[in-house]
């Protein structure tokens, strides 16, 4: 009997816990590295495009994710007068679904369990190498055939390899919450306010609770104020009042970050999800890219009995697609929010007339139609 291969992984977020499934599937012994004592998902609402949607289903867990979450039929950018911006339409072949990140976050839990996958809370992973080893804050080293890095932006592991090229702060940030859901809110359609440097995002999200994101630059000190500046924001969207004055004091602001990696492997060791690639949320694609990705590293481990030469070829083909939506959503987060007040109106005239082209809406979608390998 062919004695299966071990990975050892830092990180219990999405990416972690992901690779940790797909390998899992394929007859791996698998450990997750967790620093906190317990697993916990900080966030609201997640979009989940087709090409995230067909990973998830890959990996067992899309029914159980989505349970709750609302089958969205449209997508509108709406100008300070209320005039539609960018329309895009979703079919049966082509679906974006809501759910509440916890939600997800428990399936992909559970999934890891039902499959073994031995998850060790309080964890710390200082750092790796490509020979397959991590090692913890006590200094002790965990051999494997293969090690990932999935422990966020500041991942430690990419960090001790020399992996990464430029972790970026960029200008815009955003306060991510859940509010009450009211029988009269639109339970179909996502719509982007835009007023000056500011944007409200509302989303159906399930039966209860709708998905809200405000998004502002970083030095709008009115804009990024935790608990939220109901005033400010109403002075902004005064037709949003009746979103706004649900808002309550739970929530953060985050500033939007990009990683580079010079690489995504270096030996036996791999890096994924935001520690390989982290975006602004402009396309909401950051993880369904990781997810996707996750589902190829452990199809191209399958083809190949090497697994630096899996990985070489997993960065190879699965790259070009990330750096891809990469480039666009910092494109479309530049569109949004870095007009002077003054050409708000140019601006507008600009995004109207650009997501009406062919090209630009199949930049825009070109990760949500793709078709990740390992799916079916």
């Amino acid at each position: 009997m062919t004695k299966a291969r071990q990975a050892e992984i830092a990180g219990a977020g999405l990416g972690g816990l992901a690779v940790g499934i797909a390998l899992a599937q394929r007859g791996w012994r698998v450990r997750v590295h967790e620093r906190s004592n317990e697993l916990r998902m900080f966030g609201a609402g997640i979009w989940l495009w087709e090409n995230g949607l067909r990973s998830l289903a890959a990996l067992g867990v899309e029914a159980t994710a989505t349970r709750r979450a609302k089958r969205i039929e449209t997508l509108v950018a709406r100008d300070s007068d209320g005039k539609a911006l960018m329309h895009r339409a979703f079919g049966a072949a082509d679906r974006l679904l809501l759910p509440p990140r916890a939600d997800l976050y428990d399936a992909l839990i559970a999934r890891a369990i039902e499959l073994d996958v031995d998850i060790i809370a309080g964890s710390v992973i200082t750092g790796g190498n490509p020979r397959g080893e991590l090692e913890d804050q006590d200094g002790k080293v965990w051999r494997a055939d293969l090690v990932v890095a999935a422990d966020g932006v500041f991942s430690r592991v990419r960090e001790s390899m020399l992996l990464t090229e430029r972790v970026d702060y960029l200008d815009e940030g955003y306060t991510r919450l859940l509010i009450p859901r009211r029988p009269e809110d639109p339970s179909t359609e996502i719509t982007e306010y835009w007023n000056g440097s500011r944007r409200l995002l509302y989303d159906p999200c399930t039966d209860e609770v709708n998905y809200v994101c405000l998004c502002c630059n970083v030095d709008d000190e009115a804009g990024r104020r935790v608990p939220v500046d109901k005033q400010s924001w109403l002075g902004a969207f005064p037709h949003l009042g009746g979103i706004i004055e649900r808002i309550d004091e739970v929530g953060r602001w985050d500033r939007a970050m990009r990683v580079t990696c010079r690489a995504w492997s270096r030996g036996r060791a791999a890096v994924v999800g935001d520690a390989a690639h982290a975006q602004p949320p402009n396309l909401g694609q950051g993880a369904n890219l990781t997810f996707q990705n996750a589902l190829s590293l452990a199809t191209y481990l399958d083809q190949h009995a090497d697994v630096p030469t899996a990985l070489q070829s997993w960065e190879r083909h699965e790259r070009p697609l990330t750096d891809h939506v990469q480039r666009w959503t910092d494109l479309y987060g530049r569109v949004a929010s870095a007009w002077p007040e003054r050409f708000a109106s140019r601006r507008s005239q600009v995004l109207e007339l650009a997501t009406k082209l062919p090209w630009v809406a199949k930049q825009l979608n070109k990760a949500a139609r793709h078709i990740p390998v390992g799916a079916t």
